[in-house]
């Protein structure tokens, strides 16, 4: 009996030691489509947009929208005119144009300007937060996730899931005030627009 016991031990730290990791610093915790894991630096990073201005739904937003909450994605997140996206929470051209200081009543062809969110952290977060104040807090989340068709046509299934996915991760950083400064990254997996 005390084989059977000795093997399947064994046979369990097999599979655990030949399962494939494709990055040794990441420790997943998992539960359904939502969970945690280790992201070396992002601590810096969380403090860097509290001390930018930033708050724990500004902290939420950017880690939905990237790993490790920077601008190190393909230009305009790969999309063009009023759908480019910019900065750490992956704004689109035509919610900012429409509701940051900086941009308001620039055109769809000056869409490069927007750039200086993906340089300029408190830029980046002063636009996101132009951008609540002037549409409220679902119209906002509504523009940013769908732009003109989301403002247009607020609160359906996918905004609100997106909403969802934002508050629960919102809910897990204040849950502790460790995951303010720790290296903990919060994830939700929502379809991506």
């Amino acid at each position: 009996m005390q084989f059977r016991s000795l093997f399947a031990s064994l046979a369990l730290l097999s599979a655990v030691v030949a399962s494939p990791v494709a990055d040794l610093n990441v420790n997943v915790a998992r539960a359904d489509k939502q969970g945690s894991y280790i992201v070396h630096g992002l601590g810096d990073r969380k403090q860097e947009i509290l001390k930018a201005g930033g708050n724990t739904r500004d902290i939420a937003i950017a880690m939905l929208e990237t790993n490790n909450m920077t601008t190190d994605y393909k230009f305009g997140d790969g999309k063009s005119g009023d759908g480019t996206n910019y900065g750490v929470f992956k704004q689109n051209w035509f919610i900012l144009r429409h509701s940051a200081s900086e941009f308001q009543g620039l055109s769809v062809d000056e869409v490069k300007k927007g750039i200086v969110l993906n340089h300029d952290l408190a830029k980046d977060i002063k636009a996101r937060h132009d951008g609540e104040n002037k549409y409220g807090y679902e119209k906002w989340f509504s523009g940013h996730r769908n732009g003109e068709t989301g403002l247009n046509h607020p609160g359906t299934d996918d905004i609100k899931a997106y909403m969802s996915a934002i508050k629960w991760i919102q809910q897990q950083l204040e849950s502790d005030k460790k995951f303010l400064t720790d290296d903990t990254r919060f994830f939700v997996q929502v379809v991506a627009i």
